[in-house]
């Protein structure tokens, strides 16, 4: 089963701020240098408690783009991109995890891509492998490395090296997160030094997948995770944003964690809190209303479950009912 990661951004400065997020650099084969986009952003409403929730389901994902020029900070790191579901080596000799993809170039018969996953033994413990073939990279550049895919289809390279031909090129995922402020589109080039100095730190690798960030009005962070996990992959990413006051929460508000998955069971695509789970079951708080549509079906339960099959039978805002 996947595993989502949430985490919710609260503006308490009381001034409109425009926040990023963005992933530690992965490891590497090469010693090349190692360039980081944004993976996501949003403007956040002045007021206290005014945030956004940022969902991350996971999945690794090998990516592959073309250059529009050499990566330059604040621009997008490139355009025509292919993405292609891998594994990490659990611990090398491995013979069975589909741990390697290999690029496919543009031609007549095909486009730019990735071929279907196979096993190569020698790939370091955590580390996926893209091959690279014979190519003028002087003439037309590209981009390999970690990426992540939006709902809508999105291609995003959350950290790349640029490729050079005929190489063995092994990237060993790092699931820690940062929260910034500033504006940086998703997929645009970020300096991840300076941008990472006085970020909040959401770090996953200790195990915790819901994390709660706040900016104070005094330029500070706050942190608190939560929800633990199993490490089992590269987010794909969803999002989205409201403004509420967290403050005005009555003291009898939903205290549950709820999950919302689709018809199929196979994905939480929605998240939110409810008092119990006896129907009919209000969802308070969605974190992806737009994904919750009146008499449609999902799977809805506590975080790890049991989840049961339930239709939706009312709507409002960022509440939902389900029978």
């Amino acid at each position: 089963m996947s595993t989502l990661y949430t985490i919710n951004i609260v503006n308490n400065s009381g001034d409109f701020k425009q926040f990023f997020v963005f992933q530690k650099p992965a490891i590497y084969t090469g010693g090349q240098k190692i360039y980081s986009n944004s993976v996501w952003s949003c403007g956040i409403s002045p007021g206290v408690g005014s945030s956004a929730t940022f969902l991350m389901l996971q999945q690794y994902y090998a990516g592959l783009q073309q250059q529009i020029k050499p990566p330059n900070v604040g621009e997008a790191s490139g355009y025509s991109s292919a993405i292609q579901p891998i594994n990490l080596t659990p611990k090398p000799p491995d013979t069975t995890t589909k741990n390697t993809t290999s690029m496919i170039l543009p031609s007549e018969s095909s486009g730019l891509g990735l071929t279907p996953t196979i096993n190569t033994p020698e790939v370091q413990t955590g580390a996926f492998r893209i091959i690279t073939p014979t190519f003028e990279p002087a003439v037309t550049p590209y981009n390999v490395g970690l990426a992540s895919q939006t709902p809508m289809g999105n291609v995003i390279l959350s950290n790349f090296i640029v490729a050079q031909p005929n190489q063995d090129i092994d990237c060993q995922p790092i699931v820690q997160f940062y929260v910034q402020t500033g504006t940086y589109q998703p997929g645009t080039v970020i300096n991840f030094t300076s941008s990472s100095k006085n970020a909040a730190v959401c770090d996953a690798t200790t195990g915790f997948v819901t994390f709660l960030v706040v900016y104070n009005s005094n330029g500070t962070w706050a942190v608190t995770e939560s929800g633990p996990t199993r490490l089992m992959g590269q987010p794909r990413i969803s999002a989205s944003a409201q403004t509420h006051d967290s403050a005005v929460f009555s003291s009898n508000a939903p205290a549950l964690k709820a999950e919302i998955k689709n018809e199929a069971g196979r994905a939480v695509i929605c998240t939110g809190f409810a008092a119990n789970f006896n129907a009919p079951v209000t969802v308070q708080n969605l974190s992806n209303p737009g994904v919750i549509h009146l008499n449609s079906e999902y799977q809805v339960g506590p975080t790890d479950g049991p989840y049961v099959g339930r239709m939706c039978i009312n709507i409002a805002g960022n509440e939902a009912t389900f029978q």
